[in-house]
């Protein structure tokens, strides 16, 4: 594989500029090296505290390791997604959050734009999707389109007892044994390696094929284990390409040294951000292939930094509200409001260095001088001036930006990237101070959502939520 030559690794390299976010660009509303160099203590514990709790479990920082320790893993799970792709015409996700979120921006990133529309011969592996929802309608219009008895059905959580997978689950398994289909032939589980009701169910069944969701990994850090390699690896992505980048990217990051380490300089940027008052962060990548990735980070920055707690037990109500955009798309939407409205938001660009395609405009027009000037061009050019454009309007009204550049989107670069998000966020939880790893106001949400469906052992959160928080009819409009 071209991976593995130094050369074509160091070719692939991602690049951070930032900048757009110093004084030399942005005057008094940008960052100096004194302010950068205050931020070396507080970077260099951050990094110590990465670095020395590694692939502990007990601390969910098991996804470090996740580019190493997977060898056999890896190699089953190709044996596997061959067996799928001959077998089934669709492949589709049963989950939620980060088993789903993880599937999604991938498939995005390294599949054709529309890939389920091309016959099956250019394909060369089934239709997938990925039910994220228990929207009623969605679930129903997945079965206008797919026969279950031809369909893979991969149930991902690690408990089997997220609600929204569990339902999907119940659907799902109704429907086939009705059809008289055997369910272990048609499904694959990722769940817990011991624990958990889909390894009851599978007991049950006589035996699903399953793969481990290790315990050191929370779900919005799961896309480079099982979770997400193998529906990448059914849709023929070169998983060991996404866990070499990633391997790359850590070994880009091992110094402690923001000049050298790419994630601890965007964590020391997004935490200088929100310390001067930039509570809102923009993630805009510039290619529709890089869409989904965005609503991958939004949960990953998100769910990690939106604590009320510090470690030390403080109140601190920290974190910052992601924001998902697309270029060139939302310079029609969005960038008049970044531009122009309040400073509190930190924009991040996503870069590509060569398109897969050029798309060259022709000539045409000419006499219509708004037109004519296109042609000649390529798309690609045309797309890459409009972001290095928007980066330069932003950087004029005084906005903080910066720019991450894929040389080009594969599925070495795209490892790297998910890492090097991955790395930022745990640097900069440990400059906040906060648990990165647990998710405390997602779990209130799931036991009021118990409470409100009857579920055993909630009735007092039941009684709390009909009495409380009973809507006065005072304050509804009808």
């Amino acid at each position: 594989m071209a991976y593995k030559t130094k050369e074509w690794r160091d070719s692939m390299r991602l690049a951070v500029d930032y900048n757009n976010v110093t004084d030399k660009f942005l005057g008094e509303k940008g960052f100096s090296r004194k302010q950068f160099k205050e931020m070396k203590a507080k970077a260099d514990e951050a990094f110590r505290f990465v670095k020395e709790n590694r692939g502990k479990d007990e601390l969910f920082m098991g996804w470090t390791e996740l580019p190493y320790n997977q060898k056999d893993i890896v190699a089953d799970i190709l044996a596997t997604a061959r067996s799928v792709r001959s077998k089934f015409d669709n492949f589709v996700v049963l989950g939620i959050g980060g088993s789903a979120l993880g599937p999604i921006a991938i498939f995005q990133a390294l599949c054709h734009l529309h890939y389920n529309e091309l016959l099956k011969k250019v394909r060369k592996g089934p239709k997938f999707y990925v039910e994220d929802n228990v929207d009623p309608v969605r679930m129903k219009a997945l079965l206008d389109v797919i026969d279950p008895a031809k369909t893979c059905f991969n149930v991902i959580s690690k408990s089997g007892a997220t609600s929204e997978t569990m339902t999907q689950y119940l659907i799902i398994a109704d429907l086939l044994e009705k059809a008289g289909v055997d369910i272990k032939e048609n499904m694959i589980f990722t769940t817990d390696a011991a624990k958990g009701n889909l390894n009851k169910i599978s007991a049950k069944l006589g035996g699903i094929k399953s793969y481990v969701l290790p315990d050191g990994v929370g779900g919005r850090f799961s896309e480079l284990c099982p979770v997400g390699l193998l529906p990448a690896a059914v849709l023929g992505i070169d998983i060991n390409g996404m866990l070499a980048g990633a391997a790359y990217m850590d070994k880009l990051c091992s110094k402690n040294s923001m000049d050298e380490n790419p994630a601890l300089m965007c964590a020391v940027i997004q935490y200088m951000a929100m310390e001067s008052g930039k509570n809102i962060g923009v993630l805009m990548p510039y290619s529709d292939n890089l869409k989904y990735i965005s609503d991958w980070y939004a949960q990953l920055w998100a769910e990690s930094l939106g604590k009320n707690q510090t470690l030390d037990g403080k109140p601190c109500n920290v974190g910052q509200t992601p924001v998902k955009t697309l270029g060139v798309t939302d310079q029609h939407s969005q960038v008049q409001l970044y531009t122009e409205g309040p400073f509190d938001k930190i924009i991040t660009f996503l870069s590509v260095g060569s398109y897969a395609e050029k798309s060259p405009i022709p000539h045409g027009c000419e006499d219509i001088p708004d037109v004519g000037f296109l042609g000649g061009h390529t798309m690609e050019e045309l797309i890459q001036a409009e972001n290095k454009a928007t980066a330069f309007a932003l950087t004029k009204a005084g906005r903080l930006n910066y720019t991450i550049t894929l040389p080009e989107i594969n599925a070495f670069t795209i490892g790297q990237l998910l890492f090097l998000f991955e790395l930022q966020t745990a640097y900069t939880g440990a400059m906040l101070n906060i648990n990165t790893f647990n998710q405390p106001g997602v779990e209130a949400g799931k036991k009021a959502t118990f409470a409100l469906l009857g579920k055993a052992g909630y009735s007092a959160q039941k009684e709390e939520m009909d009495g409380a928080y009973a809507p006065d009819e005072k304050y509804i409009i009808k």
